[in-house]
């Protein structure tokens, strides 16, 4: 099993990498930590953004573990700069998978990474039941990749946080179920 966390709240900084939980969002984290307990959770893994980390970290406290660090789970880059109108930004990347903003990752070139690190960790974790600290965009785009109805729409009924558990047969999504 494979159980999506997108990150809680945080506190906006300029820092995207940096960027820390808000107190509501570690308030939520503990929550996630709660739910996640009754799951017998094998290993912890996490976008390297500090906000999906602090998401996820207590659960592998729990185990006495650290949180392992995997790069193709961060968030899809929309543009080297700052966009002045995201909700018309991100909309443009759902309307043609191809197209990209300056410097941005296309939603293809985004869900391409994101879908080549879960092939990976779903092999390398057989088994196990594994928690993926990650973003919102990305892990729709995964999402979406096994099963076109995890769509833009989909996407803008997300909270934050939010937990969905993804059941694989080997490199097929069987079922999927919202924890939160």
């Amino acid at each position: 099993m494979a159980y999506f966390v997108r990150h809680a709240h945080s506190a906006y900084t300029p820092d995207e990498l940096g960027r820390p939980l808000s107190e509501k969002g570690f308030k939520d984290a503990e929550k996630i930590t709660e739910i996640l307990r009754k799951e017998n959770i094998d290993v912890v893994l996490s976008s390297p953004y500090k906000r999906a980390i602090q998401t996820v970290e207590g659960v592998a406290n729990l185990m006495g573990e650290k949180v392992l660090i995997e790069e193709g789970f961060r968030e899809r880059r929309l543009s080297e700069k700052s966009v002045e109108d995201f909700n018309y930004a991100i909309s443009k990347v759902w309307e043609d998978v191809h197209f990209s903003w300056a410097g941005g990752e296309s939603n293809i070139v985004a869900q391409q990474r994101g879908v080549k690190v879960t092939l990976q960790v779903i092999e390398r974790y057989k088994g196990k039941n594994i928690v993926i600290g990650t973003h919102g965009n990305i892990m729709v785009l995964i999402m979406n990749y096994f099963n076109e109805r995890y769509d833009f729409d989909f996407w803008k009924t997300l909270e934050m946080p939010d937990i969905y558990k993804l059941t694989f047969d080997h490199n097929r999504l069987k079922e999927v179920q919202r924890l939160r």
